[in-house]
């Protein structure tokens, strides 16, 4: 029976970031963390890469293969990239195998997102082949996996900084209280990371050089090696 029930079913959740997305599939975890970016061919459309060789990529590609980033400040920009793009990593996630039943999907979204960009988030993860598709605030999801007692009746404050957009909540009883979100994030750090040294060391360096900079020396915890 659990032999049919792994054929029929399969549940994931997606963190779909602008700078990564992350999936994570029933029973064995994040199986996909991989940068938000894309590379197509403009004169047939052809998506080249995905992911971390998409990223790979950045800068050092021919006049015709364009690098695109369908997510902007923790909503779609893009819709058809965005599309191809969570399409690749779902085939990523479950190896390319065949369920008898569409995916269902819970995807984490900023708490400051229009109803239309929560409707395109939606209408991608369909048109990707999802089944069913359950939108959840990502303050709620972090402060799940931070494992704090949201469902008891005391405040528990979240900040929840990711590339596009930082979100701020205080959550009590299952329920958010409050919330402010803001499209400052990762990606500003970045870009403030680039302007420093180029303004007081005269040091020009890219996006990926800026990003390593923030993880390496901007963390407040130790980072595994």
């Amino acid at each position: 029976m659990s032999w049919f029930k792994e054929k029929l079913l399969c549940d994931l959740a997606i963190d779909l970031g602008t700078a990564n997305t992350l999936v994570f599939l029933k029973g064995k975890g994040i199986v996909v963390q991989e940068p938000s970016i894309v590379v197509v061919n403009k004169q047939s459309g052809k998506v080249e890469a995905v992911g971390k060789r998409a990223k790979e990529m950045l800068g050092k590609t021919p006049n015709d293969i364009i690098t695109i980033k369908p997510m902007r400040d923790g909503v779609i920009a893009d819709f058809e990239i965005a599309e191809k793009m969570i399409d690749y990593f779902i085939k990523q996630a479950t190896n390319n195998r065949i369920f008898l039943i569409r995916p269902r999907i819970v995807i984490g979204i900023p708490t400051g997102i229009t109803q239309v960009e929560r409707r395109a988030v939606k209408d991608v993860a369909l048109r990707a082949k999802a089944s069913d598709v359950y939108l959840v605030q990502q303050p709620v999801v972090a402060s799940v996996g931070a494992d704090l007692p949201i469902s008891e009746p005391t405040g528990n404050m979240i900040v929840d900084v990711g590339g596009g957009t930082t979100d701020i909540a205080v959550i009590s009883m299952n329920g958010i209280v409050f919330n402010h979100s803001i499209r400052i994030a990762g990606n500003e750090m970045d870009e403030a990371i680039i302007q420093h040294l180029k303004k007081k060391y005269n040091l020009l360096i890219g996006e990926r050089s800026a990003e390593q900079v923030k993880m390496d020396i901007g963390s407040a915890y130790p980072l595994d090696d």
